[in-house]
């Protein structure tokens, strides 16, 4: 979208059934977001020599790792109901609305391993983004507060049955759904509240160059 070799902003987008990256392009500054990966079957039921070869297994484990592994009451923080939805709530919309995902467990509230799992899970998304990209978005993160980013899970936290979790901060939204396909079917999703599209790179444009 665009020329790359001039002087005005570009894209480059590429889409499929379980891929969708955008990026954004204004002068030296790249916006990643947003970013989808899926896959069905998440692991390989049967079959040689793939039987039980897993995709995306990070995102599912990471995030199991961190429910399972909160006490009690932190959990029943955390946890938001006993179904998952039937996949990431702010669908394909153009504009994420964080109104949809519902309240859990802030960063603030976790000790200090919890946290470091969550900055584990959160990185994990990121760092499929360029390093450029991936940096300069956790930098944003990091100064919008950590502490005001939060936790939530939906569904049995036992492997093998639907579920879901979300991580939402100021400037930033994960989304993880595996509920299709008997809980063998994934979706995530990075989304950037601020430059979703690059819209906030292209809005500094507009407002500094008359077009």
């Amino acid at each position: 979208l665009g020329e790359p070799a001039g002087e005005q902003p570009w894209a480059w987008k590429v889409g499929g059934h379980h891929l969708a990256v955008h990026l954004t392009i204004v002068g030296e500054q790249v916006a990643g977001a947003p970013m989808f990966f899926g896959a069905n079957p998440a692991a390989v039921p049967d079959g040689q020599p793939h039987a039980g070869l897993r995709t995306l297994p990070e995102d599912e484990d990471l995030g199991r790792a961190l429910v399972t592994g909160l006490p009690e009451h932190l959990r029943a923080m955390a946890v938001t109901g006993p179904l998952a939805p039937n996949d990431i709530l702010t669908r394909h919309d153009p504009v994420a609305n964080v109104n949809l995902i519902p309240p859990g467990l802030a960063y603030a509230d976790m000790d200090g391993g919890q946290q470091e799992l969550l900055v584990r899970l959160v990185r994990h998304y990121l760092d499929r983004a360029l390093p450029e990209v991936a940096g300069a978005t956790w930098a944003g993160i990091e100064g919008a507060g950590l502490e005001h980013a939060s936790f939530r899970w939906a569904g049995p936290v036992e492997p093998g049955r639907g579920h879901y979790y979300a991580v939402l901060g100021p400037t930033f939204l994960l989304e993880y759904d595996n509920t299709q396909n008997n809980a063998n079917h994934i979706h995530t999703v990075w989304r950037d509240l601020r430059s979703d599209w690059g819209e906030d790179l292209l809005a500094a444009h507009h407002a500094a160059h008359e077009h």
